[in-house]
């Protein structure tokens, strides 16, 4: 098979042709997959069912220090809920706040926080009026809008094989005070795949901002979503490095159940050196009065501890693995004799990243959504919706069954093909 970039014009015509066919058979279909964003399955969520059997009207809602969960009280969480996130976030109990169903929310909380009240008290983000944020790209469109909302500067920062590119995330942390934090999903990342190396792990533990009140927003959000169960990614952990270097008040780190029990009824965590916990805690006395124990009691009579979670993790790979190899294996057949794209296989997560021609993911995507698959707008991964190269999408494989998934992809496998020879026959 020829690759694209070796056809003759009269080739590139030819093969059009029979695609632009190929295209109108499918839109006939009227087909309508979904491949936007990393929502669990249904079957997914079934399997959690029965965590909801540990609650009834004669269960003693009571803690284990004594708590009545039905009550006010205990704002950053149930001891026992903080001592389960740590083992997942890796880092001691009382460096955790338990908070409600997203991650994103305590996220939010923390650049809205700052932005009003300042970090340890520092200058409030809102009295900067040229402030930046670091932006590891591809990566996660919900960061980048938090930080657009609040009027940061975003800059880009290339993502490379082991994480961000460090050398750059250095030098500007190190040369300009009015950068303020930087987004990070440092295992299995949004949407790359990507886990952070020892070594990149290392030099954020060791970085010397020029900003006393720069932070790392480090979204674990993936900390134990593992495909590959026998072969997992492992993750240095950045508290404790931090510790090493005296640089633990400078990090921020989330996770959530979101992907592991339910994804609208989870519990959030954040973790923090003892100096970012106190404070916070003095500031969410007078925002809240405290999230949901009981929600917070049954997913930790639930899930135990970390091993607990990783045996109910593997069902969840059980599930998402054959999605992933059936969305690689149409790629690897459809797509990469041709030339025209390449694309992450990750580990864990929730995403695969695919890289097509420049110029030709705006294409790809709007011929995709003709033919009955909606994906991820291009540009999503990037500040401001802005792919400079307008070649990366993201796929989510997670929602559609694999027969379906298998459908969608050979079907996107078909509009890679039409925008890349559109893009070579108009050179």
């Amino acid at each position: 098979m020829k690759k694209y970039e070796e056809m003759s014009r009269e080739e590139l015509l030819k093969e059009k042709a029979e695609l632009e066919a190929r295209f109108k058979e499918i839109k006939e279909m009227g087909l309508n997959l979904n491949m936007a964003r990393g929502k669990p399955e249904p079957a997914q969520l079934d399997m959690t069912m029965d965590m909801f059997d540990l609650v009834n009207k004669d269960t003693v809602l009571e803690g284990e220090d004594g708590t009545d969960l039905r009550n006010y009280g205990v704002l950053t969480g149930l001891p026992e809920a903080r001592k389960l996130m740590s083992e997942v976030l890796e880092c001691e109990p009382d460096e955790v706040i338990i908070g409600g169903n997203a991650s994103l929310n305590l996220m939010f909380d923390c650049v809205s926080r700052a932005m009003s009240l300042g970090v340890l008290g520092g200058t409030p983000w809102s009295q900067v009026p040229d402030r930046k944020w670091l932006c590891p790209v591809p990566g996660y469109d919900r960061h980048f809008a938090i930080t657009e909302l609040f009027g940061f500067e975003m800059i880009n920062i290339p993502m490379k094989e082991d994480g961000p590119d460090m050398d750059m995330v250095e030098k500007l942390v190190s040369e300009d005070p009015s950068i303020k934090g930087i987004w990070c999903v440092p295992k299995y990342a949004n949407p790359t795949g990507t886990t952070y190396s020892d070594e990149v792990v290392k030099r954020f533990a060791a970085l010397k901002p020029a900003a006393s009140d720069f932070r790392i927003f480090w979204d674990n959000a993936y900390a134990v979503h593992d495909l590959d169960v026998e072969d997992p990614d492992v993750l240095l952990p950045l508290l404790p490095e931090s510790k090493k270097n005296g640089t633990e008040d400078m990090v921020y780190m989330f996770t959530s159940t979101s992907k592991i029990t339910f994804a609208g009824a989870g519990i959030s965590a954040m973790g923090a050196s003892k100096a970012n916990i106190d404070s916070i805690k003095a500031q969410l006395t007078i925002q809240t009065i405290g999230y949901n124990k009981i929600n917070q009691y049954m997913h930790v009579k639930y899930l135990k501890d970390r091993e607990g979670v990783k045996a109910h993790m593997a069902k969840h790979a059980a599930m998402l693995k054959p999605k992933f190899l059936a969305t690689d294996s149409i790629l690897r057949e459809e797509i990469a004799p041709l030339g025209i794209g390449k694309w992450t296989l990750p580990k864990g997560g929730y995403f695969i990243c695919f890289y097509a021609l420049n110029g030709c993911a705006k294409r790809i995507v709007a011929l995709a959504k003709e033919a009955g698959v909606t994906l991820t707008g291009a540009g999503a991964p990037f500040p401001y919706k802005k792919d400079p190269d307008d070649c990366v999408i993201r796929i989510a494989p997670s929602y559609p069954s694999v027969e379906e998934m298998r459908q969608a992809t050979e079907i996107f496998a078909c509009c890679v093909k039409l925008a890349s020879v559109e893009k070579f026959l108009a050179e």
